[in-house]
């Protein structure tokens, strides 16, 4: 199909008022999207208009996205990527299960709905279905002899019976991930289980319906020995642990489903005629016109149009004070408007939402895999072929120099190992306290991105800060100008803040505001040019200004009065920051504006040295106010009049000397120290590009999350080593005991359905221990 011959037509037909049959629909926006009947961009959620052909009677498009005189119905969402819980680089367009550990592939974020999984269902469906049976068949073992006139042969084609169901459907999905795990060579748990349960059974059926073929080694009461039950009990104990296993996951993807419940469930849509529908939050486009009235959330983000209202945003900044909005100002998806009407206009819809972003962080990080893991995963390949060779080494010592019936003990010790040895514990022992951390830690507004961070924080030594927005509010206030000879006080500020209509600092904030407060105009500039953190340049009615802190203004080769940076100085002692402002290359003025240290501040750094780390400041502001902030603080190293490049410098320095070292800021300048450090965390009231190059964003704003982050990284890799720990420990003393070393001395073997509960048993263990770490238990 040749774009250049197609063109989008209305919802009419120019002939019979009809769209043809067979009628391509595309999205305006994203051209590339196809289908063959009405709906909704997956992508942006527009409504797709038809296509047709040049040539075909065609009508042109009537009015624009946001009309919906009569919306399409909703198409299903496409593009879901659908990943492993426990191997997140399995990725795939489709549903299906994992190559490497057989899991049901779920989708990257969770619906949000509350409910089980579908492999869950499915298992608690094979479990309760087929465990009358197993306890039958475990029944008809151990009394069938008791019974006078059931002999030996009737019971085993009895226990044949009732065992089909019980192995070939309740334990197809264990064979089938065996088989892949074979397919891919990639041997796991599910390789371990298919060939101890499938010996088994395999072996009872022959021993059913052709003993002839056995020899009489075989026949140890004049038959030969069948073993269903052992088969059906694992398969059943398997079940159970993996019906534990999957309600105990559910519970890590309560974080996820709350953030998600927060968002509301449907939108007021204002038409352009004015007449308002309640549609699908799902529906909602961006540019669509929307009514939130009291005590109705915020459906997306957007800005206001009409109206005023106080808003509830405590759910993404942690303040209780609701915020004051009116037109123009920016709103977020799932806050609460608590007292008056708007109006506002759809920007971010979907995944593009601040609470999506915020989902999608968290789910990131709960299937990302730690460093940890990685050696476990490393470990338990290997593990599966040393068990593989050991079952096998079982099965021939114990024939070939074990007591009569050496096949028969060593084919059920050879089970044993095999069922015993599955490294189920060992593949949740990482997995699982990374997923309630990053739950419990997105609870308290932590958000993390990878599990390595989780793993690394615990070790981090030194904190790098910004100043502004990190340390301090990041909201800057106005004090006043200092003007040099032959300028106003007016001139200067006007001509300030018009330069700063370009800049991202907070400090231009406060200055704009001040010159709209006097009614000062602003003026339009030319050659606008911004050196992140340290000052911007322009041009305004011809004339060049600079305005930055001292060390720009020197690299530009403007000389500072004397008496004016004496004054300035007087300020900077107090903590004030100095914005110097240079006309054609010429001292004009300085403006003193002020930015008070957070409430929260004094106790996180607190926190941080109680934990033995140490804190470097560094800001863009001057020596003076950075050492007047510092003292406040007690923060004894700090760094001043530094720019993007000097932070990244001072990072790389403390890690030359073997530090491990994290990096907090909110801003544009504070990204390459962010991404250069061991660990980067970002203030989630500050910039995208900063949240962007960290590794945890605290969602509130508030230093205290560093400590939160720590104590969880703490707590977290603690309980990682001990499910490890357990999970080796387990295996260890388990297979000696399966393999039969215990029976010269005692007496004792492992029967393969004591050791398909001491199996399940692990996982649950592992599963209950990461589950600690959800009250705060370490």
């Amino acid at each position: 199909m040749n774009d250049a011959h197609i063109h989008h037509v209305g919802k009419t037909h120019a002939q019979d008022g009809e769209i043809p049959p067979g009628t391509v629909y595309t999205c305006p926006m994203h051209p590339d999207i196809r289908a063959d009947g009405p709906g909704r961009c997956p992508q942006c959620r527009m409504e797709l208009v038809p296509i047709l052909f040049e040539g075909n009677p065609q009508t042109p498009p009537s009015g624009h996205h946001g009309e919906h005189a009569a919306p399409a119905p909703p198409v299903p969402a496409s593009g879901t990527v659908y990943t492993c819980p426990m191997h997140p680089e399995v990725r795939q367009d489709h549903p299906g299960h994992c190559p490497k550990c057989g899991m049901l592939l779920e989708p990257l974020l969770p619906d949000g709905e509350e409910g089980e999984t579908r492999e869950l269902q499915d298992f608690a469906r094979r479990f309760g279905w087929t465990l009358p049976l197993t306890i039958v068949v475990t029944l008809l073992a151990m009394l069938g002899h008791r019974f006078s006139g059931l002999g030996n042969t009737t019971e085993s084609w009895l226990a044949l019976l009732l065992s089909l169901p019980v192995v070939l459907w309740a334990g197809q999905p264990f064979f089938v991930r065996g088989m892949q795990s074979v397919a891919h060579r990639n041997p796991n748990m599910w390789t371990l289980i298919g060939l101890g349960t499938g010996a088994a059974f395999i072996y009872s059926v022959a021993a059913t319906m052709v003993p002839q073929w056995f020899p009489a080694s075989f026949r140890s009461t004049g038959y030969v020995a069948v073993y269903f039950e052992a088969a059906d009990v694992i398969i059943s104990l398997t079940l159970l642990g993996q019906i534990l296993e999957l309600r105990a996951r559910s519970q890590t993807s309560a974080a996820i489903k709350s953030l998600l419940g927060l968002a509301p469930r449907t939108a007021r849509r204002v038409l352009i005629d004015g007449r308002e529908e309640d549609i699908p939050l799902a529906e909602v486009c961006v540019g669509d016109r929307l009514r939130v009235r009291p005590g109705e959330k915020i459906p997306v983000d957007g800005t206001v149009l009409e109206g005023s209202s106080a808003v509830d945003e405590s759910m993404l900044t942690g303040e209780s004070l609701p915020v004051s909005k009116r037109k123009d100002d920016p709103l977020i998806g799932a806050t609460l408007n608590t007292s008056g009407a708007m109006l506002m206009e759809a920007e971010q819809v979907g995944d593009q939402t601040v609470l999506a972003q915020i989902v999608q962080m968290v789910a990131a990080a709960q299937r990302s895999k730690a460093p940890m893991q990685r050696m476990a995963d490393a470990v338990a390949g290997y593990f599966v072929m040393g068990v593989i060779l050991l079952a096998v080494a079982t099965l021939f010592a114990w024939g070939l120099f074990g007591p009569q019936p050496g096949w028969l003990y060593g084919l059920l010790n050879a089970v044993a190992v095999l069922i015993i040895a599955c490294p189920c514990a060992l593949g949740l022992a990482t997995p699982m306290s990374i997923m309630v951390a990053t739950g419990r830690a997105a609870a308290q507004g932590v958000l993390f991105r990878d599990a390595a961070a989780i793993e690394l924080m615990c070790r981090v030594d030194t904190v790098v800060v910004d100043k502004t927005g990190t340390l301090t509010e990041g909201r800057p206030a106005f004090r006043q100008v200092i003007a040099a000879p032959g300028w106003s006080v007016a001139d200067i500020l006007g001509l300030a803040a018009s330069l700063d209509q370009g800049s991202e600092h907070p400090l231009a904030n406060a200055i704009i505001q001040a010159a709209r407060e006097q009614d000062l105009s602003l003026q339009p500039v030319d050659e606008f040019d911004s050196s992140s953190g340290i000052g911007v340049s322009g041009r305004i009615a011809g004339r060049a200004l600079l305005l930055g802190n001292q060390t720009f203004l020197q690299q530009q080769g403007v000389v500072l009065h004397d008496d004016l940076s004496a004054i300035a100085e007087g300020f900077r002692s107090h903590g004030a920051s100095i914005v110097h402002l240079a006309v054609d290359r010429e001292l004009a003025g300085m403006l003193v504006v002020a930015d008070p240290v957070k409430a929260s501040t004094p106790a996180a750094l607190a926190s941080l040295k109680h934990a033995g780390i140490d804190v470097v400041m560094a800001t863009g502001d001057g020596w003076t106010t950075a050492k007047a902030i510092g003292a406040e603080l007690g923060i004894a190293v700090v760094h001043g009049e530094v720019g993007p490049g000097d932070k990244l410098t001072i990072v790389e320095q403390l890690q030359a000397e073997g530090r491990i070292v994290a990096m907090a800021g909110d801003g544009i300048n504070d990204a390459p120290a962010l991404a250069q450090a061991d660990v980067g965390i970002a203030m989630g009231t500050g910039t995208d590009v900063a949240m962007h190059s960290a590794q945890i964003t605290l969602v509130k704003g508030d230093l205290r999350g560093i400590a939160v982050a720590r104590a969880l990284s703490v707590a977290t890799v603690r309980n990682m080593r001990q499910n490890l720990m357990f999970a080796l420990l387990y295996n260890a003393l388990g297979i000696p005991v399966a393999a039969g070393v215990l029976y010269p001395y005692s007496g004792v073997l492992l029967s393969p359905m004591i050791a398909a509960l001491a199996m399940s048993l692990s996982s649950v263990s592992v599963v209950a221990n990461a589950l600690r770490l959800r009250v705060g238990q370490r």
